[in-house]
């Protein structure tokens, strides 16, 4: 089915990711809930690269915010170690690996948009293009947010946890933050690459 040898390179990484996430992790419940997205993802690219698949260069990423869920589903986000070693060593008040990961929210489903909107021509006015992109990738923050929220009440175990708010009480509200930063700075700085991408499919 995949021709692309770079992107079998990617699928290989991707499992061994998420086996390697999935060997004694903190707490499997939470695991799970930080997982699933990846792998709802994943099914729903194989099912629909047929009739629509991808440049390498957003495969990557995509690859890239994979693997970010799965460390932070391994540890929990609140409890990566390297991001532990930096709150104790910067005197910082919490781990913040969980921003990076709601950074990655924003900038990779940029990527995936702007691309799907290139190919498919969505967007006539050229003028509105960014601000539809980052909007939607917004809006797909919030999304998540109440599901973080419907899970935690609907679960009643796990949710500190999955929520990862370590206390702070804007977490949601700079969550949304990093996640709407994230677009802006790949539709700012990663532009121009993901245009050569695309140009090599259309040459």
């Amino acid at each position: 089915m995949f021709k692309n040898n770079i992107l079998k390179i990617y699928i290989v990484l991707f499992f061994i990711g998420l086996l390697l996430s999935a060997i004694q992790p903190k707490e499997y419940f939470t695991w799970f809930l930080e997982v699933i997205p990846a792998i709802v993802g994943f099914v729903i690219l194989v099912l629909t690269y047929k009739k629509f698949s991808f440049t390498n260069f957003t495969y990557f990423f995509i690859l890239i915010h994979c693997i970010i869920l799965f460390i932070g589903g391994h540890y929990t986000y609140a409890e990566v170690p390297l991001f532990e070693w930096i709150k104790e060593t910067f005197e910082q008040s919490r781990n913040n690996y969980d921003k990076i990961g709601h950074f990655a929210q924003g900038f990779v489903p940029a990527m995936i948009i702007r691309e799907l909107f290139i190919r498919k021509k969505v967007v006539a006015n050229a003028s509105y293009f960014n601000f539809i992109i980052v909007s939607i990738c917004l809006a797909i923050s919030a999304a998540y947010e109440w599901i973080e929220w419907w899970v935690s009440i609907s679960t009643g175990e796990g949710d500190d946890a999955f929520l990862g708010t370590q206390g702070y009480v804007w977490d949601t509200q700079s969550d949304m933050l990093l996640a709407t930063i994230g677009a802006v700075c790949m539709v700012t700085f990663f532009s121009k690459s993901q245009d050569v991408s695309i140009s090599k499919i259309n040459s």
